[in-house]
């Protein structure tokens, strides 16, 4: 008999202790339906060479001095990405800190792109992650 798969943890399960984290399907399935908001923390480089479509883009440095979210980020659940989940991670901590719920993607964008989810660059075509 093989195991009953669980269903994934609702939006809220997710920030009963602080920030939660997801796995890139779970983080796409949350922004893809509108749950919550794509986050990418990584520079200004990164983020042209390749992101998540429909993510909003906001380095950790300038979120850590104080920066504000991106408007569409606002008093709205956030879910944080990077290259390999350490600088969301950080991320995710700073924005809870905030009265934000914020959640971040294990393996980050390394992870999103091994998961074969899409990865744009500035002008759209295919990215890369670096």
């Amino acid at each position: 008999m093989s195991p009953i798969p669980l269903p994934p943890p609702s939006l809220s399960a997710l920030f009963r202790r602080g920030p939660g984290r997801v796995g890139p399907v779970e983080a796409d399935r949350l922004t893809a339906d509108g749950t919550a908001v794509l986050l990418d923390v990584r520079e200004a480089s990164e983020w042209h060479a390749g992101h998540a479509p429909g993510a909003v883009h906001l380095p950790l440095s300038r979120l850590v001095d104080g920066a504000s979210l991106p408007g569409r980020a606002e008093d709205r659940p956030v879910v944080v990405i990077c290259r390999s989940g350490n600088r969301s991670r950080r991320a995710a901590r700073v924005l809870a800190e905030r009265g934000v719920q914020a959640t971040d993607v294990v393996g980050g964008m390394s992870a999103w792109a091994a998961e074969g989810l899409p990865v744009r660059d500035r002008r759209g075509a295919a990215g890369t992650v670096i």
